[in-house]
């Protein structure tokens, strides 16, 4: 008890020297706080673990190191070590951590008003929803379909309804596309022998389509649209009506998507299933199919987008034609306060009524004022050219350290923006748990792949710092 009290007080003293220079990891003082915590630390997070596996659910496979805090691309644990950051806690803490106007929009919101519910309006969720839609439109001029759809009465083209997280997101947009689905049935807009038997049972047009490789979340919508038997199996049976298609494959989508299709939902640039780019030809032609059959199209950008591509979203790589009808965000939003958000178009927003949807916590003051200040840095289009540019270098850097491997060990380099991925010809748990000991965290997806998702303000030299240890780990 009394070692814990003293390293209750060191972490005190230690988030006390957390006022230095944003990504400034060399002073003298922190070099002595990283000493004492080494000394005390391991005692203390050996603790931890075992309170972990006592009064955690276990439904998670971590390493024994317990983290402590962290400082721009860079973690510390409570023994002291350092970890450049690859993993960007899955992609959520876009901007680094302990960012300071992440930390100032904290620290102030906390003290002036944390929760309200939506019985009340407060100021940040609609200026975070206007920013959203507003950046969106201005990165996307070209925009014409779905949610940047120009309105006769002059209504914003899109707008905002906010959840917690993007499983959250996702059930939402697939409960908005059932509605949309039986009016569609009811209006009797889709020939006459499909709208004659689609009237008679609007409930007939419920059909969703997912695809292969596909991650949207784990609760039962979203885990039913979630093509992958490991999280599936254990919890069948899923929700009807869904189905699965493969990913990439044009030839599949009239068999699929028919007039009884509410929603398609698809990853623009899969994550979770090992980083996979749609090809143009896909997108467009999921877009031309829900148009014929009256379905809504569902962009999941909770991973790949708000500038992890290199463009804000990453629909915004493709033509104007390849536009859905909705799109769902979460993880960067917030740079990991829990937020989640659907962007709706205004054909959409229309039919959602008063009481038809809503949540406890979504669209808290707390979460919607870090929501402003992550939106505020990720539009900008400097910062996006960075991301650009350091997704360029880490592909020049792998490229070139991983060369005499390419065709064995190492399968296929995938990517783009700070969204890529090393598919290796076996399980690269190896190397993951190597490059952890080196310094480096990493985190697996589909298909034997390392992910690779830092920060998106990481400076070129941690990125080139990061591929050099990767390479030595896969030399090892």
């Amino acid at each position: 008890m009394v070692l814990q009290h003293r390293y209750a007080r060191l972490l005190v003293a230690g988030r006390r020297l957390s006022a230095w220079q944003h990504g400034n990891r060399s002073t003298s003082l922190l070099r002595s706080y990283h000493a004492t915590s080494a000394r005390l630390g391991t005692a203390a997070s050996n603790q931890t673990v075992a309170n972990a596996e006592k009064y955690t659910l276990n439904t998670y496979a971590r390493p024994s190191l317990v983290l402590s805090h962290g400082k721009g691309s860079y973690l510390y644990d409570t023994d002291g070590k350092e970890y450049l950051d690859f993993t960007a806690g899955i992609s959520v803490v876009a901007l680094g951590h302990s960012h300071p106007a992440v930390t100032a929009a904290v620290t102030e919101q906390a003290s002036q008003l944390i929760h309200c519910s939506n019985l009340y309006h407060n100021q940040w969720a609609p200026r975070l929803a206007s920013e959203i839609v507003e950046a969106t439109i201005a990165a996307y001029p070209q925009g014409m379909q779905g949610i940047y759809a120009a309105t006769a009465s002059g209504r914003s083209p899109a707008r905002v309804f906010f959840s917690n997280s993007g499983t959250e997101a996702n059930e939402g947009a697939l409960k908005f596309a059932r509605k949309y689905g039986k009016l569609v049935a009811e209006s009797g807009v889709l020939g006459k022998g499909t709208s004659e038997a689609l009237r008679g049972d609007p409930n007939l047009k419920c059909g969703i389509v997912s695809f292969t490789g596909g991650f949207h979340g784990r609760s039962m919508g979203a885990l039913s649209v979630t093509a992958n038997p490991k999280y599936q199996k254990p919890f069948t049976p899923l929700i009807p009506g869904v189905q699965t298609a493969k990913y990439n494959d044009t030839g599949e989508i009239g068999a699929f998507i028919d007039e009884r299709t509410c929603a398609v939902i698809v990853e623009p640039i899969q994550g979770e299933g090992g980083i996979h780019a749609a090809q143009v030809e896909f997108l467009r032609a999921l877009r031309r199919r829900c148009d014929q059959v009256g379905a809504l199209l569902i962009y999941d950008e909770i991973q790949c987008g708000l500038g992890r591509s290199g463009k804000l979203w990453a629909h915004q790589l493709y033509p104007e034609d390849c536009s859905p009808d909705m799109l769902t965000m979460a993880k960067p939003l917030a740079n990991g306060i829990p937020i989640g958000a659907i962007l709706v178009s205004d054909k959409v927003a229309e039919e959602i009524k008063v009481g038809e949807h809503g949540t406890t916590f979504g669209g808290n003051p707390l979460a919607c004022r870090v929501g402003c200040t992550v939106m505020e840095h990720i539009a900008q289009p400097e910062f996006l050219e960075h991301v650009q540019a350091a997704g360029q270098v880490l592909d020049q850097e792998l490229k070139q350290a991983l060369a005499p491997f390419m065709g064995s060990t190492v399968v296929e380099l995938r990517g783009t923006g700070l969204l890529r991925g090393i598919q290796f010809s076996s399980d690269p748990t190896p190397v993951i748990d190597r490059a952890r000991d080196h310094g480096l965290l990493l985190v697996g997806a589909g298909g034997n792949t390392v992910r690779l998702v830092p920060p998106l303000n990481t400076r070129l030299a941690d990125i080139k710092r990061g591929a050099a240890i990767i390479a030595d780990c896969v030399t090892q």
